[in-house]
């Protein structure tokens, strides 16, 4: 990232900061709420999504050594990781997740910008109409978690897709520790792709974004408390408006 100007780094550390607070606040949301002001910054998906992911990396294994003493509690209040649909999810998903990292490293970056502009302005109308991607469909199950896994290969944006199939299939105390786990997992693979073709994993960038993503982890947490007492809605319709204006920007500019 040395070539951008001292603006860019500022905003760039300021958007890492919202990634961590939604992350950990929702258990989803760290790429897909994040990656539109990225691209408003400097249009290279390529630069922030080794960032983003790593970081997604820190933060699941920094969670789960938190809830660790604490396992046995969560296990008894019907907490913890679902990981029978965690499988059955991942046998679905992994052929499509491999085909979007493929697409990822070989489309140019404007195309792969604009197509994750086009692909959050989706998930922001559903946000504003509050009109969330849902599946009570074994069929729509099936297209969800694999359109999910092609589009998180691509820019790790898939979240809400796969939100819709496993906030009807897992419980409500199991979905944002569930969530984490299988984000886990598809960076993990995103990951090893990135180094298998020899993409810059902006290293140095690691360094000095991480306290950002971990002072919005922080403050995050505070968020998931909150939003486990009061209504997400409006919380999820100003945020949609925000998402569309970002995203029509960065189509038309």
């Amino acid at each position: 990232m040395t070539e951008l100007s001292t603006l860019q780094l500022s905003l760039i550390a300021l958007v890492f900061v919202w990634s961590g607070f939604v992350r950990s606040g929702l258990g989803f949301g760290g790429s897909v709420l994040s990656l539109p002001f990225l691209l408003l910054i400097h249009n290279e998906p390529l630069l922030y999504l080794p960032v983003i992911s790593v970081h997604l990396l820190v933060f699941w294994l920094l969670t789960a050594v938190q809830q660790w003493p604490q396992r046995e509690r969560i296990r008894a209040e019907g907490g913890g990781v679902d990981w029978a649909y965690l499988r059955h999810a991942l046998a679905i998903m992994i052929v499509p997740k491999l085909a979007g990292v493929f697409g990822l490293i070989v489309l140019p970056a404007k195309v792969m910008g604009a197509i994750i502009f086009v692909i959050v302005s989706v998930y922001a109308v559903s946000y504003i109409l509050n009109r969330p991607f849902r599946s009570n469909d074994r069929r729509l199950d099936v297209l969800f978690l694999a359109l999910g896994g092609y589009v998180s290969g691509t820019s790790l944006i898939g979240a809400p897709l796969i939100m819709a199939v496993f906030g009807t299939h897992v419980a409500a105390r199991q979905l944002r520790d569930t969530l984490f786990a299988l984000w886990f997992i598809l960076v993990t693979i995103k990951m090893a792709a990135f180094v298998w073709a020899g993409v810059d994993l902006q290293l140095a960038a690691q360094l000095w974004l991480f306290p950002c993503a971990a002072v919005g982890h922080v403050l995050g947490l505070r968020l998931h408390a909150y939003m486990q007492r009061a209504d997400p809605k409006r919380f999820y319709r100003i945020l949609g408006c925000v998402l569309l204006v970002a995203s029509a920007a960065g189509l038309f500019m």
